[in-house]
């Protein structure tokens, strides 16, 4: 059985069809990469996940759970069991990066300080930053703040993953300790699904590559099948750009 499934999913931003009959599904602990040009789709998938955005039409899964978008009990159900990750770290100003990793656990699922703080602490070791625990965001280097981010959605014990361009915003030089990151994640067998523009990055750790362009999942495959013997006319235009770059 997948872990995570859409079923001919398709969702409007109003009268605007941003996605047109989705299939895709990730095993469990297998990690996808959703690659392809902007608009075409690929966070949106991920707002589907999250319910931000619920499907206008088909049907998502998880752990062959069906989701129910008109249940507001389903969509906080959802989330607990998808976490994401944002381009923009979005942690708190005020509070420092063990108060920011603790926060939802204890006043969202309402449990105990004492008992979320060693894990806390724990994921912030593993994300390379125990030495950190008590410094504010503005006090971090933008890859150091994602990591943050990255710890406090794992701080939620999700079952998926769901990373969104979370390098765009770094430095060059900052991008390859977030990579880091995740790679560790993947070896660990987390289920995950990445957007990226970070084809080299996307290549190393998907065991699956989702090559999309308007709307549609043009072409699915291993990173060598996409990268290096695409069969779609679209999917090889797009692979020869990147290439050329």
């Amino acid at each position: 059985m997948a872990h995570l499934e859409l079923d001919d999913v398709s969702a409007a931003y109003g009268t605007f069809q941003v996605l047109k009959g989705i299939d895709l599904s990730v095993a469990r602990g297998e990690t996808v990469g959703l690659v392809g040009p902007s608009g075409s789709g690929k966070s949106t998938i991920l707002r589907v996940l999250t319910g931000l955005l619920p499907p206008s039409s088909g049907e998502v899964r998880v752990a062959g759970d069906v989701v129910d978008y008109s249940r507001a009990s389903e969509i906080r159900r959802l989330r607990d069991r998808c976490a994401i990750v944002f381009q923009q770290y979005n942690l708190f100003q005020n509070l420092t990066v063990l108060e920011n990793v603790t926060i939802a656990p204890t006043k969202i699922r309402g449990r105990k300080r004492a008992e979320v703080q060693p894990e806390a602490e724990a994921l912030l070791a593993r994300v390379g930053l125990s030495d950190k625990l008590g410094a504010y965001p503005d006090e971090l280097s933008g890859g150091q703040q994602q990591r943050v981010a990255i710890a406090r959605a794992l701080c939620l014990k999700p079952e998926i993953l769901l990373l969104d361009e979370v390098t765009a915003a770094l430095d060059p030089e900052l991008v390859s300790e977030v990579l880091d990151t995740i790679r560790g994640l993947a070896a660990e067998g987390m289920t995950m699904l990445i957007v990226s523009h970070e084809m080299g990055f996307i290549r190393e750790i998907s065991a699956r590559v989702a090559f999309m362009a308007e709307g549609r999942v043009v072409e699915l495959g291993s990173p060598a099948d996409i990268f290096d013997n695409p069969q779609k006319e679209r999917t090889r235009d797009f692979v020869g750009k990147i290439l050329r770059h």
